[in-house]
């Protein structure tokens, strides 16, 4: 019997679970073991505060990953292998990368780079959820182009606000820096300077989804013009032959 070949999705998803669950317990008995703060001329050593942003972090990315999964299950909606790839791949950079091999601080744009990718990839989203629907014959209003990107647009910017409302209430709760209020030094920021970070992450999302968007609309209507000129390819056909 031909054995299945598992698809890159599953293989990446295997490949993060391990990833973060490892990151997780390791983040834990580091946390145990860090001092509360660096001892004077040690400014480098990495302090609770650390370890308990990167194990948050990592336990988030564990829940989130199956989000895709169970509401493909539940809805039906048919999400393309290709959004599960580019999915786990963003976890992997931003939590297990990022966070925990410090990306952020070694890869200059490291976040920025990850906020445009994240603004594409939740632009698709949305124009494919929306897509499918519109396709759906059980669906009876049926949306135009325009209508299906602004959708994707806003989909994808709705997420990254969240994202940022996220960050804001784990800096509050738990006395992180997430949204970069203040320097590495623990120096805070004031003015323009502290909206700075959240100001570029959303800035980025938005160009992203922008070009998605963009890209979806033009394809859908190559696509709506190519179904208009068939149906009046086979109109011409019928009254031709005389039915």
């Amino acid at each position: 019997m031909k054995k299945r070949k598992r698809p890159v999705s599953e293989i990446l998803g295997i490949i993060l679970f391990i990833s973060l669950a490892l990151s997780i317990v390791y983040s834990a008995v580091r946390f145990l073991m860090a001092p509360q703060i660096a001892p004077d001329g040690q400014e480098h050593i990495k302090v609770k505060s650390d370890y308990l942003l990167m194990l948050t972090q990592c336990t988030l990315g564990l829940i989130v990953m199956s989000l895709p999964s169970l509401l493909n299950k539940k809805w039906k909606l048919g999400i393309p292998h290709f959004i599960y790839v580019l999915y786990y791949l963003f976890l992997y950079c931003a939590v297990f990368l990022g966070e925990v091999f410090e990306f952020y601080y070694l890869v200059p744009h490291w976040d920025t780079i990850l906020h445009f990718f994240s603004g594409a990839m939740l632009g698709a989203l949305g124009f494919i959820l929306v897509d499918i629907l519109n396709r759906d014959a059980r669906v009876r209003v049926q949306l135009s182009p325009l209508f299906l990107s602004l959708f994707a647009f806003c989909f994808a910017l709705a997420a990254g606000a969240v994202w940022e409302i996220y960050e804001y209430a784990c800096d509050t709760a738990l006395g992180l820096n997430m949204q970069k209020y203040a320097t590495e030094q623990g120096r805070e920021l004031a003015g323009r300077e502290a909206l700075l970070d959240t100001m570029k992450d959303i800035i980025f999302d938005a160009l992203a989804a922008l070009g998605v968007s963009v890209m979806g609309y033009m394809t859908n209507i190559r696509r709506k013009k190519g179904r208009n000129q068939a149906e009046n390819g086979t109109e011409n056909v019928s009254i031709a032959s005389g039915d």
